[in-house]
């Protein structure tokens, strides 16, 4: 199971990669998720705004599991969610897993 999990997130990383210079990391994906959900196109940011867009993915990829829900947008058209419940205490590798899962359900909901 973990090789078919695997090669998923390979496949999906490769996928977004494409049209970069290097292949994306996870950070990198949660940034586009972030802009992606964010929908403002091109955009200068600064570096809190960068860290902004990367809670937007986060609070996105945990919406389904019930841990945020969409609150709705401020006054600059930024989504702002309501944490509902703790996100589970998992050491790094466990909780790297959980994002990455979250990712590829994410981008296949995309899909359907």
């Amino acid at each position: 199971m973990d090789f078919e999990f695997d090669k998923k997130w390979r496949d999906l990383v490769a996928e977004l990669s494409a049209y970069q210079d290097e292949p994306l990391d996870l950070q990198s994906v949660l940034f586009l998720i972030g802009i992606q959900e964010l929908n403002k196109g091109f955009l200068k940011l600064n570096k809190d705004q960068k860290l902004e867009v990367m809670h937007i993915a986060v609070c996105t990829l945990m919406e389904p599991y019930g841990f945020y829900e969409y609150s709705g947008h401020d006054d600059d058209g930024w989504p702002h969610y309501e944490a509902k419940k703790n996100l589970p205490n998992l050491n790094s590798r466990d909780q790297e897993r959980f994002m990455k899962q979250a990712i590829l359900d994410y981008f296949d909901k995309e899909k359907a």
